[in-house]
């Protein structure tokens, strides 16, 4: 999953954190964090376990393996946070505004836990809203050209964002598939998490 699902699928501000340090720590550094933090740690590690077995993801990554291959995986993480952006029955668009803002607000405030590469992209994230602009078209193009910018062994002109375009329909399936799934996962190893304090 991509960063507004990682931010949703949290269950207090420590989470939060934490589920944006699990892709700037080492391994070994994961236990120096609060206990919340470290928590969050753990339910992103959950929920990427989760999402890179679940049979609706495979059919996603489908979408994308022949212009990518390996890199399929990061594509579909991208889309689904379009479709969640776009979920109604989950937040109003209010409410989704609301997140992004609180997302931004915890994260700043926590800044003493922050990577320096981290506080760099935050500045970015929260000048254009990435987390609200996941709904809009221009908003995953934006983010798809950032992971081919990113990926070392890709051309950056492969039309991954008209195959996202050309497929809505196909992949909207598999988030719908998929989502509820992951919502219980996350809730059930939170409350796991809750059970060791």
């Amino acid at each position: 999953m991509n960063f507004l699902a990682h931010s949703f699928l949290t269950f207090n501000d420590g989470q939060i954190v934490g589920q944006f340090l699990e892709d700037f720590i080492r391994n070994k550094d994961r236990y120096s964090f609060p206990k919340d933090i470290q928590d969050g740690i753990t339910l992103h590690r959950a929920i990427d376990t989760f999402t890179d077995s679940h049979p609706a993801i495979h059919e996603a990554k489908k979408v994308f393996s022949p212009l990518v291959r390996l890199y399929a995986g990061a594509f579909v993480d991208v889309s689904m946070d379009y479709f969640l952006a776009t979920d109604f029955s989950l937040n109003s668009l209010q409410g989704w505004k609301e997140h992004s803002l609180k997302v931004y607000r915890v994260l700043n405030e926590n800044e003493q836990f922050l990577s320096e590469n981290f506080k760099k992209m935050l500045a970015k994230m929260e000048h254009d809203d990435w987390l609200f602009n996941y709904r809009e078209d221009w908003g995953i193009k934006f983010s798809i050209q950032n992971v081919l910018n990113k990926a070392k062994y890709l051309d950056k002109d492969i039309p991954v964002f008209q195959a996202f375009l050309d497929n809505k329909k196909v992949l909207q399936k598999c988030y719908d598939d998929f989502f509820p799934d992951l919502l219980a996962h996350a809730k059930a190893e939170n409350a796991l998490l809750q059970l060791q304090k």
